[in-house]
C-alpha cells in the first residue's frame, strides 16, 4: 500500500528549506529529498524528517522514492531541465504532481501530458506558489466578472529580490523575447511591451515579461489575450532596457555560465525581515470585443512566503483526496477565492 506521504524533492534550495520547515511544522507527512546527500541528510537531521538523495538521472532511485510516496512537490529548478524526468516518474507510478515552476514551457508541458494524467486517475498542478497562484485565481476571478472577456491584463508590483534558484531562471530567458497570448497562441515580441500601471498609488511604468499566467491563465479562463507587467524597478528595469547586442549575448551559452557563477555569489534569498515587510500586489484588468473593462486589484504577503504557504495547503489537499485528475491549474481546482484563505490576502473590485 501507498505511504499517504509528500516526497518534497529539492528541499536543500532556498524556497525548498522554507516549504520543507512549514510542512514540518503542519505535520504533514512528508519526506525530503534532493540531489546532493550532504546537504539532504543535513536538513533531514535538523528538521527530524526521513529522507533520500538522488539524482533525477538516477532513473532506478527516482522511480523507487516516487513509487513510495502519494504526491510529489517537485522544488528543484530550473525546471526547464527537471520537471520531465520528475512528471514522466509521477506518471509512470500514478502519483500526483506540483511545482513551484514559473516556466511558460513547463506549463504547456504539463498541459501536454493532461489526458495520460487524467486516464491514471492523478493531477499534474505546475505553479503551487506565487507564481501562479494568486495571478491564476486573479484571471479567474475576472473571468467571473466579465465571462465574454477577449484581453486579459495581469500587472504585478514589488518583484525586486529573488532568490538564487529564481535568478538563474531568469538568465536562462534572456534574449528569447517577452511572450504573451495572441488569439489563443503564445507569441514571442522582440521587445518588451510597456504601460503604466496604478497600483493604488498612481501610475507606474511596468514592462511586459514572459510570466506564468502567459500559459496558465489560457488554460483556466480561456480568454485568448494575455499579457503579464511587472513594476519597472530593480533588474526587472534593467532587463527591459537591454538592447538588441545584449539580447543576442545573452542567448550565448558561456555568458549565461558567467552570469551564473555570479549568482552563485549572492545571498540565498530574501532575509525573514525583508519577506515580513514586503507584499505584492496584483491588478488585472479584463476587456471584451465591445469595449467594456473591468478592474479588480489583490494585495499579497511576500511572494516566497506565499510560496511556503500555499505549496504546502495544495499538497495536503491533495493528501486528503481534494484534487481534479488532469492538468490543472490552482483556480481550476480550488476556485478563484482559495488565495483569499492566506495572511494578509486582500482583494478589492475596482
Amino acid at each position: 500500500m501507498t505511504s499517504p506521504s509528500v516526497l518534497i524533492y529539492g528541499a536543500t534550495g532556498y524556497t525548498g528549506q522554507l516549504v520543507a520547515a512549514h510542512a514540518k511544522d503542519l505535520g504533514l507527512p512528508v519526506v525530503i529529498a534532493g540531489r546532493n546527500l550532504g546537504k539532504t541528510k543535513s536538513l533531514a537531521e535538523k528538521l527530524g524528517l526521513p529522507w533520500a538523495a538522488f539524482a533525477l538521472t538516477d532513473t532506478q532511485r527516482l522511480d523507487a522514492a516516487v513509487a513510495a510516496a502519494h504526491t510529489v512537490l517537485h522544488l528543484a529548478g530550473p525546471f526547464s531541465a527537471t520537471a520531465q524526468p520528475m512528471v514522466e516518474a509521477c506518471l509512470r507510478h500514478g502519483r500526483h504532481y506540483l511545482d513551484i515552476t514559473g516556466e511558460i514551457d513547463v506549463f504547456e508541458y504539463c498541459a501536454s501530458r493532461g489526458a495520460e494524467a487524467r486516464a491514471k486517475g492523478i493531477m499534474l498542478m505546475p505553479g503551487v506558489g506565487f507564481d501562479v497562484v494568486p495571478s491564476d485565481c486573479m484571471a479567474q476571478h475576472m473571468r467571473t466578472r466579465l465571462p465574454d472577456a477577449r484581453r486579459l491584463t495581469l500587472a504585478i508590483s514589488g518583484m525586486g529580490k529573488a532568490s538564487r534558484g529564481t535568478a538563474k531562471t531568469m538568465v536562462e530567458s534572456l534574449g528569447q523575447g517577452t511572450k504573451v497570448r495572441r488569439g489563443g497562441q503564445i507569441v514571442a515580441l522582440p521587445r518588451a511591451p510597456m504601460r503604466n500601471v496604478d497600483f493604488g498609488d498612481g501610475p507606474k511604468p511596468c514592462v511586459g515579461v514572459s510570466w506564468g499566467d502567459v500559459a496558465t491563465a489560457w488554460h483556466a479562463t480561456a480568454i485568448p489575450d494575455i499579457e503579464v507587467y511587472f513594476e519597472a524597478q530593480g533588474p526587472v528595469k534593467r532587463l527591459a532596457s537591454m538592447g538588441a547586442l545584449m539580447r543576442w549575448l545573452g542567448r550565448q551559452r558561456w555568458v549565461q555560465s558567467l552570469l551564473k557563477r555570479q549568482i552563485d555569489r549572492m545571498p540565498e534569498g530574501p532575509t525573514p525581515e525583508e519577506r515580513a515587510n514586503t507584499t505584492h500586489i496584483i491588478v488585472a484588468e479584463a476587456s471584451n470585443a465591445s469595449g467594456r473593462t473591468v478592474t479588480s486589484r489583490l494585495r499579497t504577503m511576500e511572494g516566497y512566503s506565499l510560496t511556503r504557504e500555499t505549496a504546502v495547503a495544495i499538497a495536503a489537499r491533495v493528501l486528503s483526496g481534494q484534487f481534479k485528475p488532469g492538468f490543472q491549474t490552482p483556480s481550476l481546482a480550488f476556485g478563484a477565492d482559495f488565495v483569499l484563505g492566506f495572511a494578509k490576502s486582500e482583494r478589492i473590485d475596482l
